[in-house]
């Protein structure tokens, strides 16, 4: 898919100062400052369509379709060949600049009749295609196939836990809960600046996603060497240092800049993401895209809901990925909990160890298991074997009682 920043650097699209995008923006911006961004950068288009193809600014524009110089839907229809002519988008891409400028519009009072809208106004369907699926196997290749220890921590958190990837990034060293090892019941709190529902919530880590954890909490604040220029003397001075640990670092940042945005981590792990599946050889494109990927950061997020709902938890599976669900279903903390347990090793990709130990765990179950059957059955031959013996003798009585009968007689 060609995303906006590809495009805007490819044909250098302008800049506005335009009044009415503007407040446009800043009033989209007071819900989620995300969604303004990408408003912003989908109305440029429009704004240099308005440029090169009338002569006029985005201002002049909607003053223009106020006053009806223009007829609202021929604009909307030539703004439809001029994205069609100078850019390869995906219907989906496309529709969306449309449908954006259209709610610029309408904030700006220039009312649109939905049905003239839908006679007048075309522009490609959205064709859905097939999504590539993901299986265990193929997240542990990934897994294995990283060789950034940050990115490997970061893939096992979305597979374990289906985070959206800016959900993972919005992390911090505050919102981990994480006991021992052996401790089942850790967990991540996502804020809910950074969830698609706007509701804070958590999330189950598994036991070796805590390990993961660790190991890469213990790398990033290692004691490591630091060089810098003495200020008095000008001298170049060597020493060892511990970077300071502080409850709000993100737990994937590597400097200050990337604690203060979440999103500059994602287009530089996602990008190191790409590499890995290259350098494996999974990193096949979707048909007629080359810019796409069939496996996708947001795999990981289909797996899990997948696997949990294979399991028999298709409403839990709805809350662990943070959908809305069934407005009926509701279970205490400590009932999550156990069901979380039940699905972790479904969840474990790595820890052989623990792997095998609740591999030998149900082994032993299911020998008890097949004893206790087998003492059931042997129970209950002895109680078929004692019914037949007690209705022998009562066919003995009954007879012996026919016989004093006719001898009374």
């Amino acid at each position: 898919m060609v995303t906006n920043l590809q495009i805007s650097e490819q044909h250098k699209l302008p800049r506005t100062d335009s009044q009415s995008l503007m407040k446009f923006i800043n009033s989209v911006s007071i819900r989620n400052q995300n969604t303004a961004k990408t408003y912003h950068s989908r109305l440029l288009f429009f704004a240099r369509f308005t440029k090169e193809k009338c002569g006029i600014n985005l201002d002049e524009m909607i003053q223009k379709l106020r006053d009806k110089e223009y007829d609202l839907y021929d604009i909307l229809n030539d703004y439809c060949l001029f994205l069609k002519n100078n850019y390869n988008l995906s219907s989906t891409a496309f529709r969306d600049k449309i449908i954006t400028v259209k709610t610029f519009l309408e904030f700006n009072d220039i009312e649109l009749s939905p049905k003239k809208f839908k006679l007048k106004v075309r522009y490609p369907k959205t064709v859905f295609k097939h999504k590539e699926a993901i299986d265990k196997e193929d997240i542990i290749k990934i897994l294995n196939g990283c060789s950034d220890l940050r990115l490997k921590t970061y893939v096992m958190l979305l597979a374990s836990t289906g985070l959206r990837a800016t959900e993972a990034l919005s992390i911090r060293i505050k919102d981990l809960d994480i006991g021992s090892d052996d401790d089942c019941a850790s967990k991540a709190i996502i804020r809910g600046e950074y969830t698609k529902t706007k509701v804070d919530r958590y999330v189950f880590l598994t036991r070796e996603m805590q390990h993961q954890l660790k190991i890469w909490l213990d790398y990033k604040y290692r004691k490591r060497r630091n060089c810098h220029i003495d200020k008095e003397t000008g001298k170049s001075i060597s020493e060892y240092r511990i970077p300071e640990k502080k409850p709000y670092d993100l737990i994937f940042s590597i400097n200050q800049i990337d604690d203060a945005r979440p999103e500059l981590l994602y287009f530089n792990l996602a990008h190191t993401f790409s590499n890995t599946l290259d350098r494996i050889g999974m990193g096949d494109r979707e048909d007629g895209n080359q810019l796409r990927r069939k496996i996708t950061l947001h795999s990981f997020r289909r797996f899990v809901k997948t696997t949990i709902s294979d399991l028999g938890y298709s409403d839990y599976s709805e809350w662990f990925i943070g959908h809305s669900g069934s407005t009926y279903w509701r279970k205490k903390d400590n009932e999550k909990a156990e069901i979380f347990q039940k699905i972790e090793p479904y969840l474990t990709f790595l820890n052989i160890q623990q792997l095998k130990r609740q591999g030998a765990d149900l082994e032993t179950k299911i020998e008890e298991l097949k004893d206790i059957n087998q003492i059931l059955r042997e129970k209950d031959k002895m109680k078929e074997d004692v019914i037949a013996n007690l209705s022998d003798k009562l066919i003995m009585l009954s007879e012996r009682l026919d016989a004093v009968e006719k001898f009374n007689r």
